[in-house]
C-alpha cells in the first residue's frame, strides 16, 4: 500500500485572503499535501496571544486549489485549532508566511504573529518554520498599493520546507525562521544568522484631544547598523536571505550571583517573619 503524502499546515498572520499565504502555500505543495488554517482578519503584532474569552469560528472558504479554514482568532488560535481538530492527522510540518514585512531581531520575533504561529507549532513538538520578506513602507503603510511579488521567496520557502520534510529540522533547532530582503532572487546569497537584540529605537509622541486630556501614538525608528552575524544585518543591510535557528529554551544559567541574590532574599524574608511582621496563615 503506497504511503501517503507528508502533510503541511500552512498559516500566518495577515488573513486567509493573503496573496503571500496563497504563493507559500502553492510551493510547499509540491513536497506535500497542504491545508492552510488561518486567522479570517489580520493579526499582525498579536504575538503568541490566545483566544479564552469568547467562542472562536473556523469557517471553510477556497483559495485557488486550496481546502482553507478562516479562523475568528489569531496565528496561535489557527495552530491549536488546526492541529488538535480541523486536520485529518497531526501535520508533519507548520509554515507560516509570507509576511507582509520582516521578522527580524526580537524585537520583531516577541511581537509577531506569523512567527508565534511557528513557536506554537514548536511548543506542540511539531518542526516549524516561519518566513517573512521585508517589504517597503508604502506596501506596509499605505492604503492603496501593489501587492509585493512573493514568487521568489515562496520559492525559495518552497525548497527550505522540502529540505525539512525529507531531511528533518536541523539538529539543536525548533523553529527556522527565515526572512527574505525586497527583491530577493534565486541568486541572492542565503545567511545563516543568529537572532539580534534590537533594530528599533522606540519613540512615543504624545498629543492632546479637543478636551485636552493626553494620548500617545507609539513608534519606532530602524537603526542604521547591526551587528555583523545578526539577522537584521543579513536582511536590511546586505540584503541576503536569512535563515535563523530558534529554540524554545529561554532559561538562563544559574549563576553564583544569582544564588547569592537567592540566599539574601531568603535570609530577609525569613527574619522578617521572626519579627512578627509577617504572619503564616
Amino acid at each position: 500500500m503506497p504511503r501517503s503524502r507528508k502533510l503541511v499546515m500552512v498559516t500566518n498572520d495577515d488573513s486567509v485572503q493573503s496573496d503571500g499565504l496563497l504563493s507559500l502555500a502553492k510551493e510547499v505543495s509540491r513536497h506535500a499535501e497542504v491545508i492552510i488554517v488561518a486567522p479570517e482578519q489580520p493579526q499582525s503584532a498579536t504575538a503568541m496571544s490566545l483566544t479564552f474569552h469568547k467562542p472562536l469560528r473556523a469557517t471553510k472558504v477556497r483559495r485557488g486549489p486550496f481546502q482553507c479554514y478562516a479562523v475568528s482568532g489569531t496565528p496561535g488560535d489557527c495552530v491549536m485549532i488546526g492541529v488538535n481538530k480541523l486536520l485529518p492527522r497531526r501535520p508533519d510540518l507548520v509554515v507560516s508566511g509570507i509576511n507582509i514585512g520582516d521578522n527580524d531581531t526580537f524585537q520583531d520575533v516577541l511581537a509577531s504573529g506569523t512567527v508565534a504561529a511557528a513557536l506554537q507549532s514548536a511548543i506542540a513538538g511539531i518542526p516549524a518554520i516561519a518566513f517573512s520578506m521585508e517589504v517597503g513602507d508604502e506596501s506596509l503603510f499605505a492604503l492603496e498599493y501593489d501587492q509585493p511579488d512573493f514568487s521568489v521567496a515562496s520559492f525559495i520557502a518552497g525548497e527550505i520546507a522540502g529540505d525539512v520534510l525529507e531531511h528533518g529540522m536541523p539538529g539543536g533547532a525548533d523553529v527556522l525562521n527565515v526572512n527574505f530582503p525586497p527583491g530577493v532572487r534565486t541568486s541572492t546569497e542565503i545567511r545563516l544568522t543568529e537572532v539580534g537584540r534590537h533594530k528599533y529605537t522606540d519613540k512615543v509622541l504624545v498629543r492632546k484631544d479637543p478636551r485636552g486630556r493626553a494620548y500617545y501614538w507609539l513608534f519606532c525608528e530602524r537603526l542604521s547598523e547591526f551587528p555583523s552575524n545578526s539577522d537584521a544585518r543579513a536582511v536590511l543591510t546586505d540584503r541576503k536571505v536569512s535563515i535563523s535557528p530558534m529554540v524554545l529554551n529561554m532559561s538562563g544559567p544559574v549563576s553564583d550571583s544569582l544564588e547569592h541574590l537567592r540566599e539574601r532574599v531568603e535570609r530577609k524574608v525569613k527574619a522578617s517573619g521572626t519579627r512578627g511582621r509577617l504572619r503564616n496563615k
